[in-house]
């Protein structure tokens, strides 16, 4: 669930992040206005708060949602994603050999779930006899009765050498099985109910049993039925969200075929009848699906049946690419990573996380019109990098996720 508070009638006023830099007094303010007015929002420097256990550090993350309590949920790659440098406390590969320090770091369970304070509640994630853990851990969600959802969303690898499955993440010591094509559904605790698809095996665009790089995931409570951004397939399948059965699946347009794979990006071509890569899905209260095709640039809008409704561009000249590291691959491409909708009842606003631009737009819902946006690149408190989770609460507070080199989460509350 992820919303933004309604701002009112006199127009957006996007961002004021005010931060101390040491004991001094030296201010700095981001602030991007739309349509003239003050700015509403500020960031909090300090959120969340440190661990208890200070040899822990967040991995890059791949995705904040939040729930009906207003409890924050980030799901990130744990030690595959440290640089060299942060690995001190984590056994060489395979489990052997002694860790460089006893001081720091080793990445912190995979999963974390924050009060609106910052303070940890509760942390879990792994390997188990009983199901795979992901590879790679993609998007998550948390639905109506507490039970989180994530995605086994893989990791890419450098164009020459094809699509691949990494190595692995979390607090593991040794490489999983290639694990990225399937959900998996846990209570809020980390007990785990379902799993939907097989980890390892993937029987194309039109399988009804499996998937393939599943990125994200959305629940409709009132239906029983669980969403999947299937970004291997290229295409949107929806399960039964108790019984994990079957029940539907789309492309790019509404299509119910899956068309040829489309070439790279170009701002002068004209949009791709098929989805590149899709990164997230929300769901609207009034049954619209919202999709990020993410190096395409765009959004596309279907009902829940999918029947396809409108699409818009976003920064449509972005491009980008393939960074590798020794986190491993990140691709980098495109503007449209993550989305949010509005908490006002009729959810008038769309906040899409661009990590290429390193920004927040703000876009009308009704037309997809962007309005204004906030961020800009950088380290300090309120600015971005590897922008890729947007997530907002029912007090208008704004959550961020940092992938790639930025292995961080921010907060950004409302001026009142």
């Amino acid at each position: 669930m992820k919303r933004l508070q309604y701002l009112g009638r006199g127009g957006l006023a996007l961002l004021c992040t005010v931060f101390a830099i040491g004991a001094g007094l030296a201010v700095s303010e981001h602030t991007a206005l739309a349509q003239g007015g003050e700015p509403l929002y500020r960031n909090v420097p300090l959120w969340p708060r440190p661990f208890a256990d200070d040899s822990w550090v967040i991995g890059s993350v791949t995705g904040v949602t939040v729930d009906s309590q207003n409890h924050v949920w980030v799901a990130h790659r744990g030690n595959f994603s440290l640089e060299n440098n942060e690995r001190g406390m984590i056994p060489t590969p395979g489990g052997t050999g002694q860790p460089s320090s006893s001081v720091c770091c080793m990445a912190a369970p995979y999963i974390l779930e924050y009060d609106v304070a910052g303070t940890l509640l509760s942390s879990w994630g792994g390997s188990s006899s009983t199901y795979v853990w992901p590879q790679a851990v993609g998007g998550i969600a948390v639905d109506r009765t507490g039970n989180v959802w994530i995605t086994a969303a893989g990791m890419e690898t450098p164009p020459a050498t094809g699509r691949g499955r990494g190595g692995a993440g979390g607090r593991e010591t040794a490489e999983s099985p290639p694990a990225a094509a399937h959900v998996l559904k846990f209570t809020r605790d980390g007990r785990h109910l379902m799993t939907i698809g097989t980890a390892g095996k993937s029987d194309g665009p039109d399988s009804r049993s499996t998937l393939d790089r599943p990125s994200a995931v959305a629940v409709d409570d009132d239906a029983r039925e669980v969403f999947v951004a299937d970004m291997g397939n290229r295409r949107v399948v929806v399960f039964d969200s108790n019984t994990g059965a079957y029940k539907r699946h789309w492309f790019a347009y509404g299509e119910r075929s899956a068309g040829a794979a489309p070439g790279p990006y170009s701002p002068t071509d004209k949009p791709a009848r098929s989805f590149r890569d899709l990164t997230c899905i929300e769901l609207t209260n009034d049954g619209q699906v919202f999709v990020c095709d993410k190096s395409s640039n765009r959004i596309q809008v279907f009902d829940t049946s999918g029947k396809f409704l409108r699409e818009a561009m976003v920064a449509p000249n972005t491009l980008g690419g393939i960074v590798a590291g020794g986190f491993g691959v990140l691709n980098a491409a495109g503007a449209v990573w993550d989305i949010a909708f509005s908490s006002d009842s009729e959810q008038q606003y769309v906040l899409v996380a661009d990590g290429a631009n390193k920004k927040v737009h703000v876009l009308s819902r009704s037309d997809l019109a962007e309005i204004g946006s906030f961020g800009a690149g950088g380290r300090y408190p309120g600015l971005f990098l590897g922008l890729g989770s947007v997530a907002t609460d029912s007090q208008g507070n704004v959550y961020t996720g940092e992938n790639h080199h930025g292995k961080r989460v921010q907060k950004f509350v409302p001026v009142r």
